[in-house]
């Protein structure tokens, strides 16, 4: 994968974020996607090789689109600043997201926001044991990765059918359970950028199961 082809389509992208630029281009734009799906699918077959639970995802079904839905942000560009792909993405599961971008390259994964049914299960697993997540979360080698849960929205008291005094009430009023690990640009041109995408996703593996088991109650 050349990256650096890479930001580059993607800074005159965000030059002329239109779609007469983009069909002017689009020999460009596929030939970079087509290699962003075969790297994505050298980490699909990594993972599967690492996690015996791990989910298919190949790199087709990975890669996120890089047109903004309009529909419900009018307001932002026309297509976005990075290339994305979701891995070990199960229906109804928290993935492992890779996003490389002007703005952001990072490393993530959990669920953003996730619909009411999976946050109340959530929170179910939180309140039935919060002490292992916390455990998880408080693990030096995952701090040091990670630090803490995404700063997302939270509610100001707790949510329905809990008390304010629960002892887990700062997890329980999170409307967001993922984590991120932000890196430089010149990360991703290092020889070891993959080995530390493996390792970011060894790090969140309990973190992700403990919300996946809890989720799928």
């Amino acid at each position: 994968m050349d990256f650096k082809d890479l930001f580059l389509f993607l800074t005159e992208l965000q030059q002329n974020n239109s779609k007469e630029w983009m069909d002017a281009n689009r020999k460009w734009y596929r030939s970079l996607r087509n290699d962003f799906v075969l790297w994505l699918d050298e980490l699909d077959a990594t993972f599967a090789q690492m996690d015996d639970d791990y989910y298919p995802t190949p790199g087709k079904k990975a890669i996120i689109r890089i047109n903004n839905n309009l529909m419900f942000h009018p307001h932002k560009p026309v297509y976005k600043d990075h290339f994305g792909g979701a891995l070990d993405k199960a229906p109804g599961t928290a993935d492992f997201y890779i996003e490389v971008g002007l703005k952001n390259c990072l490393l993530a994964g959990g669920f953003w926001r996730p619909e009411p049914k999976i946050l109340r299960s959530l929170r179910e697993g939180i309140d039935y044991n919060g002490e292992e997540l916390k455990e998880i979360l408080d693990r030096p080698s995952f701090k040091k990765l990670f630090g803490e849960l995404y700063h997302d929205e939270k509610l100001t008291k707790a949510p329905k059918g809990f008390e304010n005094d629960h002892p887990h009430i700062d997890l329980l009023r999170n409307k967001t359970f993922a984590v991120v690990h932000e890196l430089k640009r010149d990360d991703v041109f290092k020889t070891n950028f993959k080995k530390k995408i493996e390792m970011a996703y060894i790090e969140m593996l309990p973190f992700r199961r403990y919300l996946n088991n809890a989720a799928s109650v």
